[in-house]
Parts: C-alpha cells; sequence; structure tokens
C-alpha cells in the first residue's frame, strides 16, 4: 500500500458519505485509519471528522485535539483547527472556538483561511459579538465579489474600529 493509494481510497469512502448510514460509514473510515497504526495523527483526525460529518461532535472533539497534539501534516492541521473549533461551538462552547480560530487567522495564511472567517464569524454570532461577525464575513467576502471590494473591505473595517459609524 501506498500512501496515494490510502488517500485515493480515503477520498472515495469520503466520497460516498450520503449513502451510508453513520455508523456504517464511521466504520469505514475507522478502518481506513486502522491501517495507519494506533498513534496516528492523520487516522485521529479522519475519525474524528467521520463523527463530526454524522451529527456526533461530542465524539470528534477529543479526536481532533489528539491529532492537533502530533505531527498532522499539510492541510489537515488547519482543518482540525476549523472542524474542532466547529465542533466546539455545537456543544455550546463558543468561547473556546472563537480563542482558537482567533489564533488560526494570526498563524498563517492559505486557501483555507475564508472557511476559518466564516466559522469563527458564526460562532461571535454566539457570543454576542455579531458587529465583529458580520465585518469578518463580510470582509472575507469582498474580495471575492466582482465589485465594489475596496467599498465593502472598508465598511467591514469601519463596523469594528472604535470610531466606526458604517
Amino acid at each position: 500500500m501506498t500512501d496515494d493509494d490510502w488517500e485515493r481510497r480515503l477520498a472515495a469512502t469520503w466520497a460516498t458519505l450520503d449513502e451510508h448510514e453513520p455508523a456504517e460509514f464511521v466504520a469505514l473510515i475507522e478502518a481506513l485509519a486502522a491501517e495507519l497504526g494506533p498513534g496516528s495523527s492523520v487516522g485521529a483526525f479522519e475519525r474524528a471528522s467521520s463523527f463530526d460529518s454524522t451529527g456526533q461532535p461530542d465524539l470528534a472533539v477529543p479526536l481532533y485535539r489528539a491529532a492537533l497534539a502530533g505531527e498532522l501534516p499539510g492541510e489537515r492541521r488547519r482543518r482540525a483547527v476549523i472542524q474542532l473549533a466547529s465542533s466546539l461551538r455545537n456543544l455550546g462552547r463558543p468561547d473556546e472556538s472563537v480563542a482558537l480560530l482567533t489564533e488560526e487567522l494570526r498563524a498563517g495564511s492559505d486557501h483555507l483561511d475564508d472557511a476559518v472567517a466564516a466559522t469563527l464569524a458564526l460562532a461571535l454570532t454566539d457570543v454576542g459579538r455579531e458587529r465583529e461577525a458580520v465585518a469578518i464575513a463580510v470582509g472575507a467576502l469582498a474580495p471575492h465579489l466582482p465589485r465594489y471590494q475596496r467599498s465593502l473591505a472598508n465598511y467591514a473595517r469601519l463596523l469594528v474600529e472604535p470610531t466606526g459609524t458604517a
């Protein structure tokens, strides 16, 4: 088995998520993760993701934490942070979600920036910081618009500046 073969089989399994009952899908991912060995951060991440995707964030959280405690390669590390924060939010722990995602925004930039921002905006809403949530959401959306990028980016900034009256 090569890493590419395992990743291909993993992707094929994820593509069938909606074709399985939750327990069946979790078992499929569990079997693939088991191939990586008991201490695999990638295995823990994929197992967490399967629980998360089948409506079991309480089972996902400890696995995300285990995955992040180890060597989680590539974009899986950032995905784990986003997904952990989302699970925490869904479990009624939005303050933890906000803290994780705020730190993640400062950690670097990649193609998942908008996912970090969108998840943070949701968590901010849950902690009563709606104005900041709108600013983050509009700021993330602005670069994708065909027009008005500059204006909307400025309006987003003004929403959270102390003297902002946008």
